[in-house]
């Protein structure tokens, strides 16, 4: 055996060291269905033991979800004992109208808000904000700081947003937005760790200092992953891909390769010093459940 092979030997495991002060929190969307609806209290019931920083609700294309969203939010501030955090876009909606659903979710007791830009109603049409409406998320940033004292996450895009011209203005418009009075940003998922830490890089020369929380989506289904990365500019690796090769008639193993694929990109994430991550859960407990306890993330008290 040669020096290079005992020095494998001897590196310790990813796993081997516990992670420590990590902050995880997770996203959901508003169900359509009274089936999906059932889906996703079973996900927020169970991941509500593992006792987030918060936990966002998304806002449809459009403003298409409004109604579902804030009913969403106002169930998990009444019945749960998470942070609810509301999603709000500028899309389809004029600055009263916005102001209004702000208010209402301050009056009620939110006080954490995911401030968009928001994508237009049908796939692929160019953005353009409402003639009386906040012009992008900057704007709504600024708006929502004078109806209330809203605790604010914005979008980054450690791959450029699809939008932007360039890398530049794509990290100048994180800027101004966090010039506005956002308190953090959550990114757009991506597969690769270094590419986060490139971004990473770029935003601390920009002189942005809040935090920048990685997007974590652990994937299951990977042709539509695919797709949905297509669209919004997400790099998607070969080795990811030669992962998941045969796997279509398989969601077990599926379930299982993503699950390791996941806390390892955790894991990499933190040893970097990275210690918050959040998570797309599309609704279901199962996967995010299983990385949280690979990260050391337990229910108090025991499981439930």
């Amino acid at each position: 055996m040669n020096k290079s092979n005992n020095q494998n030997l001897l590196r310790p495991s990813l796993f081997a060291k516990r992670a420590i002060d990590i902050d995880v929190s997770f996203e959901f969307f508003p169900p359509k269905t009274d089936k999906m609806e059932e889906t996703l209290w079973k996900s927020i019931r169970k991941l509500e033991n593992l006792n987030p920083s918060m936990v966002s609700v998304t806002y449809g294309a459009g403003g298409g979800t409004r109604e579902r969203t804030h009913s969403t939010v106002s169930r998990i501030l009444k019945e749960t004992t998470l942070t609810p955090a509301a999603h709000l876009t500028c899309v389809g909606a004029t600055k009263e109208e916005v102001d209004e659903v702000a208010r209402a979710y301050y009056e009620a007791g939110v006080r954490h808000i995911v401030a968009l830009r928001g994508d237009m109603p049908t796939i692929d049409q160019a953005y353009q904000p409402h003639n009386r409406g906040y012009e992008n998320a900057a704007d709504l940033v600024a708006g929502l700081k004078k109806i209330g004292d809203f605790d604010i996450s914005v979008a980054a895009y450690p791959e450029t947003h699809p939008d932007s011209a360039d890398v530049v203005s794509d990290i100048d418009n994180l800027k101004r937005k966090i010039d506005a009075g956002a308190d953090r940003a959550i990114t757009q998922y991506f597969f690769d760790v270094d590419v986060y830490f490139r971004f990473m890089d770029k935003v601390l020369a920009a002189g942005i200092d809040v935090p920048i929380v990685p997007g974590i989506m652990p994937v299951t289904n990977f042709k539509m992953a695919k797709n949905f990365s297509e669209r919004c500019g997400t790099s998607v690796p070969s080795w990811l891909e030669n992962l998941f090769e045969g796997l279509d008639d398989n969601p077990d193993i599926r379930r299982h390769v993503a699950s390791m694929v996941t806390a390892e990109q955790c894991l990499r994430l933190y040893e970097g010093g990275v210690k918050n991550y959040h998570f797309y859960t599309l609704n279901r407990s199962e996967l995010t459940y299983t990385i949280c306890h690979i990260l050391g993330i337990r229910p108090q008290g025991g499981d439930q």
